[in-house]
């Protein structure tokens, strides 16, 4: 069984790392069109089965030929190549799981040809979306009827410093979309679109983090697998308390905006003018990172109005330098590729985490999880007793 890992940036690593460790491949090959990323990748690598390739990502031959003959590939790639990725694999008749959940629709008018070709795309595979959407889809499924399912999620420093509170653990053009784009979520059976810093709250985590703050933001793939089994889905990002109103003034002054402007004579991105001032101060006092998820389904079980809610606090691995975010986005994705792998999965076509860690794949999958460091409490609170006087 032959495996490959497009992109070698801190998740596709950590990737490559935990599959070093896997009896499901006989062949791991690690991708990217970067030398030193590539070395950097495979430092610490005693597994002789795991090898380097470099590629250019960028270009769709190169990457239909890095992905024939392979089973199985795990895309860790910018948002801009996403898709590109994803006809790549078709085409070269592989199964992908990918961490990237945008583009959804565009993906999914792609389901008959990965049907013919054999093989599932599974979009999304992350901690959010990823985690996120398969324990929404969970909560729907053990309701009778479902009214709202609220996910939320968010890495933070442990250390943060000011002025804004945050550090960037992996790319920072994957966060910036929180700031410029509208989100999807769905009422009603209807998709809808959420402007930008919509919906801020105050909330609190458990220890270390306390006292946090959380803004709407894109639901991906689960406004639309999910919109017609619950009234009202949407999402939420958290951040430290302070973060949200700083970034939303810089949008409002047009410090976020992707255009050209005249500054002395010469062309200049608004966008990404700011991106490289901003990129120095998004630091922590270290890279110790948190990552927080709480996925919250209320609705009617039986005779009852109950909340379902499921709820993790994942810190920093300090004895394998593994930062929680890196983590808790690659091991969804190492642990689906190794159950198609299994044949556990075998489904064809385009199918999202909510669509297939559900019913009796639910709790094994949450288990492997588990035995990979990453904890999810449950509970279930009776809101009122339905019963008709």
């Amino acid at each position: 069984m032959k495996i490959v890992i497009l992109g070698t940036g801190l998740i596709g690593s950590t990737i490559v790392h935990e599959l070093s460790k896997s009896n499901q491949f006989d062949e791991i090959i690690a991708v990217d069109g970067f030398q030193k990323s590539l070395d950097k990748c495979m430092q610490g690598i005693k597994n002789s089965s795991v090898t380097a390739k470099l590629a250019s990502l960028g270009d769709h031959n190169t990457l239909v030929g890095v992905l024939k003959g392979a089973d199985i590939a795990i895309a860790c790639l910018p948002h801009s190549l996403s898709l590109s990725a994803v006809k790549a694999a078709i085409e070269a008749k592989c199964n992908l799981v990918n961490l990237v959940g945008s583009k959804y629709l565009e993906i999914k008018e792609l389901e008959e040809e990965a049907k013919e070709a054999g093989v599932i795309i599974v979009p999304g595979c992350g901690v959010a979306p990823g985690i996120v959407s398969f324990l929404a889809a969970r909560g729907v499924e053990l309701l009778d009827e479902a009214e709202e399912a609220v996910m939320i999620c968010g890495g933070v420093p442990k250390h943060p410093l000011p002025p804004l509170w945050y550090q960037v653990v992996f790319r920072l053009e994957s966060v910036m979309g929180l700031y410029t784009r509208k989100s999807l979520a769905s009422e009603n059976g209807k998709v809808v679109e959420i402007p930008s810093f919509s919906g801020l709250e105050t909330l609190k985590f458990p220890d270390p983090v306390g006292e946090c703050e959380a803004i709407t933001s894109d639901a991906h793939s689960v406004a639309f697998t999910l919109k017609d089994k619950v009234k009202r889905i949407y999402e939420k990002t958290v951040r430290h308390k302070g973060h949200f109103e700083k970034m939303r003034v810089l949008n409002e002054l047009g410090f976020l905006e992707d255009t050209q402007i005249e500054v002395e004579g010469k062309q200049v991105n608004s966008k990404q003018f700011t991106m490289a001032l901003l990129e120095p101060q998004l630091k922590g006092e270290s890279n110790e990172d948190i990552t927080v998820l709480r996925v919250s389904v209320k609705g009617r079980k039986k005779d009852k109005e109950v909340k379902l809610e499921w709820e993790m606090v994942d810190v920093y691995d300090k004895e394998n330098n593994i930062t929680s975010m890196a983590k808790t986005t690659a091991y969804p994705a190492v642990i689906m590729a190794e159950w198609i792998a299994e044949g556990r999965i075998t489904n064809k076509g385009v199918i999202a985490p909510e669509e297939l860690v559900i019913g009796a794949l639910f709790d094994p999958f949450i288990t492997e999880l588990e035995s990979k460091g990453i904890t999810i409490s449950f509970k279930e609170e009776i809101i009122k007793s339905l019963n008709s006087l």
